[in-house]
């Protein structure tokens, strides 16, 4: 039985993962922080499946021990402060996680169990003043927040362990990937869960940053196949994983309110706390090579995606 370790395990992708490593037969272990009401709704379903090591990316001597006692076979790291608008008054504790908690896994690894394979949690807040359109495993690197900073050195700091460790070390280049599991903080979800209320009369107006902003969105089940198919090949390599779509905030709001029957535009306001100190105007990924040599396709729709969302959420509130 094949073994695997999740850091970020009770957050969206690792929920989506731990369930697709279960139904494949692997032991699932959990590497969790100690608070003091740990937050399992996304894994409640099957938390009795999987056993559980508290740890923390920014101490490396809970990370050797939880590696030491497990020996997985596999490594995936999805932990991060990954709230980009957060990133700007956390800037120091976002890259002691985002950045160097990455290190301290991979040398815990190196350390403790050397052959087993690392997945590493980029993102497509790398490219930020994108250098082309789209973005692909070739593309410069400009990130335009902390965030974006912290998970530019956490995957050149992957591609290093890999080239002088020999270490089966790869990154997945994650475009944004959403689903009703994922934080309220999130345009996505924040969106979704207000068109909910203002269905339901529990809410009466929606206030939203840059509507224009445009963003790759794909389903976080769909994307949890490509870091699963990533360790599954002979040589460790780097993928862009996305759905080579582009849509706006305004599309986004737009199917979400017409789904519910209502017209965004008696709803949303925007309101200049939610702009970005420096914005990303645009991301859109080329899968071109996750396609061809992982054989992975994304399955679920934008449209689709965001009537999921809608969909839980008026469940949850009715």
């Amino acid at each position: 039985m094949k073994k695997a370790l999740i850091t970020g395990i009770t957050g969206q992708d690792g929920s989506y993962l731990a369930e697709l490593l279960l139904d494949k037969g692997y032991k699932v272990y959990g590497l969790k922080r100690r608070t003091a009401t740990p937050n399992f709704e996304n894994i409640k379903h099957i938390q009795n499946e999987i056993e559980f090591f508290s740890g923390d990316l920014r101490d490396i001597t809970s990370l050797a021990e939880a590696v030491q006692i497990i020996k997985p076979d596999e490594v995936y790291n999805l932990a991060a402060q990954s709230f980009v608008g957060d990133s700007w008054r956390q800037p120091i504790y976002t890259g002691e996680v985002t950045g160097l908690g990455v290190t301290n896994m991979l040398e815990a690894i190196r350390l403790s169990k050397p052959d087993a394979r690392f997945y590493q949690a980029s993102s497509s807040e790398m490219f930020g003043k994108v250098m082309e359109i789209p973005q692909t495993e070739k593309t410069p690197f400009y990130p335009r927040s902390p965030y974006g900073v912290a998970k530019v050195y956490g995957h050149w700091i992957t591609v290093n362990y890999r080239e002088s460790y020999d270490m089966y070390a790869c990154s997945g280049i994650l475009f944004n990937h959403e689903s009703p599991r994922r934080g309220i903080e999130f345009v996505t979800r924040k969106v979704t869960d207000a068109v909910a209320k203002i269905k339901l009369g529990l809410q009466e107006k929606l206030l939203l940053g840059n509507l224009d902003a445009k963003r790759d969105w794909g389903f976080a089940g769909d994307y949890v196949k490509a870091m699963w198919l990533m360790l599954q090949q002979e040589e460790p390599d780097d993928f862009v994983i996305a759905t080579g779509e582009s849509h706006t905030v305004k599309e986004l709001v737009e199917i979400a309110f017409k789904h519910v029957g209502l017209d965004w535009q008696d709803y949303v306001l925007q309101d200049p706390r939610f702009m970005r100190p420096a914005e990303v105007d645009i991301l859109l990924g080329d899968p071109a090579k996750a396609k061809q040599n992982l054989k992975w396709e994304p399955e679920v729709s934008f449209d689709q995606l965001v009537k999921m969302m809608v969909e839980k959420d008026l469940e949850k509130y009715q």
